[in-house]
């Protein structure tokens, strides 16, 4: 479910001086610039007016549910990762460059921001900003808003950071060129080295810190290579840390830790009460490491892929332990004396999901339904983008779509059931490297408008309701 360290691998969920930056412009397409399955299946910037949107044309090469229709809101800006959308409308784009890339990058800075000017489903004003590759910046996944300012993630392969940009209704970019270094120094190496982030209405920042190995091993992702114990990874690793959006120049520490033993959480979120919210991406290779203990099929199927309700101080299992999605529960991982699935241990006290989904989907983008424009149904349910597995030979590949959990009180109402609600993103070929698209970042738009943004084909869908009313 991680990316193995290889380009072929296709990451699924993708790979410090503080200097001012230049910012940098760029054209898009014909844009100004400035300056258990179910099938059921705000100023003047803004592009509100859903119903001047029709449902025509093919929904930019998706399947949505009936009454739903998408637009392509922006196309070809590089690798679109995590996206946010300001109150009037603005929206922002975080973009990707690394190891788990093929070809060639978009020349320019890695941050965009887009606007639509005519409320026709489409940003005509598109503006890239912050540092570029010649000054040492690879962009990044992490995007976020808070007090009228812009949070991303940027930084090289060796080390990332979270800055922090001036926004402006008036203007589609920053005030300025000039960023602020909010979280510095924060770990890139090894399998993981993304920063997905959140802030909620305090100001704290919930990052997430993916792990660098697949399971802790001796040899990483070597047959029959046992655990570390203890996994002196999980010090700087595979968590949740919190910091201070209010604050600069935090230097990243194993002091910041929030909660532990989230294998890769590139979906993180809050719900419409403010609770956290993260994935769990499940460990690769039960079965190419372990062959004594399971068959092909099991390491297809193992382990499920998890939606967390994150607490303070939360211990999730990884790398002891495992999700099974047959037997519900947790149990040992095999390189920590675990029997195949059969033994519990330690086990049973850490905590588990609150919601799961078929094993290597790779769930990287997660959005809760806080608008107003949606069917009732969706009101207070989890979006989550899977970004598509390379793993789950000897069976097809799978995720590479949209999916839906209901909510209600807080809680999904069954943690096995969920629904797709777009697919068809990756065309007729599930495979990493041969699909056309593969759904990455959420965002809710001030209208109730649903963002999803691709990292492969660099496009970004706006999803509208267009059907009776609520």
């Amino acid at each position: 479910m991680s990316h193995r360290p290889s380009v072929a691998r296709a990451a699924r969920c993708i790979p410090s001086s503080l200097a001012v930056f230049a910012a940098a412009f760029a054209f898009s397409g014909c844009a100004k610039t400035e300056g258990t399955r179910s099938t059921d299946s705000t100023a003047s910037s803004t592009s509100s007016a859903t119903t001047s949107v029709a449902c025509v044309g093919d929904n930019g090469g998706i399947t949505l549910p009936a009454g739903f229709c998408a637009t392509v809101f922006a196309d070809d800006i590089g690798h679109a990762r995590h996206i946010v959308v300001n109150t009037n409308g603005d929206v922002y784009v975080n973009t990707w460059s690394g190891r788990y890339y093929q070809g060639a990058t978009k020349s320019g800075a890695f941050l965009l921001a887009l606007r639509d000017t005519n409320a026709d489903g489409k940003a005509d004003l598109i503006k890239r900003f912050g540092p570029d590759a010649q000054q040492g910046n690879g962009g990044g996944t992490g995007i976020s808003i808070y007090k009228g300012a812009l949070y991303a993630e940027e930084g090289d392969t060796l080390s990332k950071r979270i800055v922090r940009y001036a926004l402006s209704s008036d203007s589609v970019g920053p005030t300025s060129t000039t960023s602020e270094a909010i979280v510095i120094a924060l770990p890139a190496d090894g399998d993981h080295p993304m920063h997905p982030f959140v802030i909620d209405g305090s100001g704290n920042i919930f990052m997430d810190v993916g792990s660098a190995s697949n399971s802790c091993q001796v040899k990483s992702r070597t047959l029959e290579s046992p655990g570390r114990r203890p996994c002196v990874e999980l010090q700087t690793r595979a968590g949740i840390w919190r910091y201070d959006a209010n604050r600069t120049n935090q230097r990243f520490s194993r002091a910041g830790r929030y909660a532990t033993g989230n294998r890769n959480a590139v979906g993180i979120a809050l719900d419409g009460s403010g609770q956290l919210f993260a994935t769990q991406h499940g460990r690769d290779q039960l079965f190419e490491n372990w062959p004594k203990l399971y068959t092909s099929n099991q390491g297809q199927n193992l382990p499920a892929e998890e939606l967390l309700k994150v607490a303070q101080g939360d211990d999730y299992g990884w790398p002891y332990c495992y999700y099974d999605g047959s037997q519900k529960k947790l149990v040992l991982a095999p390189e920590y004396v675990g029997d195949g699935g059969k033994a519990v241990g330690e086990c049973a006290s850490k905590k588990g999901p609150e919601a799961f989904f078929p094993a290597h989907w790779a769930p990287d983008g997660i959005a809760f339904y806080t608008g107003s424009q949606f069917p009732a149904r969706y009101d207070g349910g989890a979006f989550i983008a899977f970004h598509g597995s390379w793993n789950r030979a000897p069976g097809p590949q799978g995720g590479y779509n949209v999916a839906f959990v209901p909510f209600t009180g807080g809680k999904a109402i069954d943690p096995a059931k969920y629904e797709i609600f777009a697919d068809g993103f990756a065309g007729a070929n599930k495979q990493p490297d041969a699909a056309a698209h593969r759904p990455t970042g959420l965002a809710v738009g001030p209208d109730g408008s649903l963002y999803i943004t691709d990292d492969k084909g660099g496009r970004v869908w706006r999803v509208v309701y267009k059907g009776t009313a609520r």
